[in-house]
């Protein structure tokens, strides 16, 4: 089995001992979250508090084998303090996952990841990510495709704990005799959505299951973790080798940081920031609109987060972003609130 870059983050042996702060600690990676975790968050989080590994926004293999690839390739924008990053794809269709990975290889990505665990009715209908759990014969052609096209780039699996209801037993097998290097799993079925809390109480019996089929295949748990606490606490109580942490980072590029406060002018002097980072990397490309969806994280919990939401939500540009948050931290300043 090929783990690449997983080989030197994964714990030397699996027990609950070996917490964040001494050798083999637990692996703490970044989800991919579509429309946020972007080129330009991602380079904040990078300076802020860089996890163990980022992931790209997911992008079709469809797309990157069409007249639209230049388009999609923003989606794989990176930095070079972001190493190692992982590439993500989905699609339905074998031969463009080994494309897609070839050229994924090319781009200098340490890691390919495949999507088998988006929810999305659109994304459903085209028979990719969550939809390849009722077909797990093309689930396993698809990994078998993207493994070859990825060469010696390991090649790793997302995915939920079944469709309609809990089915580890027959799907999770399935991804794990392939020989993946990872992976990672949503605890929640395709039909719960986010609706119902994470179902970490099977966490434990994915892990036999794993070390059943294939011992070196690493396992990251996803699912309502908030905090590098909490996933050390899921690791311990689990035995997993590490957890995925997606809603979390929303205006909290210090996540993985471990930094125990953050001062409101530094959370918003930040927002500004990313803000700028977005503009200059996504103007013209990317609706200004995108960004605005960061702001109700990074504004909240002081008197006049709400009034000053209102007025980020009519901006259009970086500078009046800017200037209106300038503004807000004076008179906050006056009131003693900062």
């Amino acid at each position: 089995m090929n783990l690449g870059f997983w080989e030197k983050l994964k714990k030397p042996a699996r027990h609950a001992s070996q917490l964040a702060g001494v050798a083999g600690r637990p692996i703490m990676v970044l989800a991919p979250l579509a429309d946020v975790t972007d080129a330009a968050f991602r380079e904040l989080i990078a300076k802020y508090g860089k996890p163990d590994v980022f992931w790209t926004e997911f992008v079709s293999v469809d797309g990157l084998n069409s007249e639209g690839l230049s388009r999609l390739l923003v989606d794989f924008w990176y930095g070079e303090n972001e190493h190692p990053i992982v590439a993500q794809i989905f699609g339905s269709n074998p031969e463009n996952f080994y494309k897609a990975a070839k050229l994924i290889k090319e781009l200098g990505f340490d890691g390919v990841d495949i999507n088998m665990g988006c929810p999305v009715k659109k994304i459903l209908n085209q028979k990719a990510c969550s939809a390849l759990i009722k077909t797990p014969a093309l689930a396993q052609e698809i990994i078998h495709a993207t493994k070859e096209g990825a060469g010696e780039l390991p090649v790793s699996v997302k995915t939920r704990i079944g469709f309609n209801k809990i089915e580890i037993d027959t799907w999770l097998p399935t991804i794990l005799k392939t020989e993946i290097s990872v992976l990672t799993v949503h605890l929640r079925t395709v039909k719960e959505m986010s609706k119902v809390p994470a179902h970490w109480e099977v966490m434990r019996q994915i892990t036999d299951i794993r070390d059943q089929i294939s011992k070196e295949t690493l396992i990251l748990g996803n699912g309502d973790v908030a905090n590098l606490a909490e996933a050390e606490q899921k690791v311990a109580e689990t035995g997993c080798d590490g957890i995925m942490i997606g809603r979390g980072i929303f205006g909290n590029p210090w996540l993985f940081s471990r930094k125990p406060q953050i001062s409101l002018s530094e959370r918003l002097k930040v927002m500004i920031e990313h803000t700028k980072l977005f503009e200059q990397k996504f103007a013209g490309i990317k609706s200004f609109e995108t960004m605005k969806k960061h702001y109700k994280a990074y504004v909240n919990g002081f008197d006049g987060a709400k009034e000053l939401r209102v007025k980020l939500m009519e901006t259009q540009n970086a500078k009046e972003v800017e200037e209106i948050v300038e503004s807000a931290i004076i008179t906050s300043a006056i009131n003693k609130n900062i």
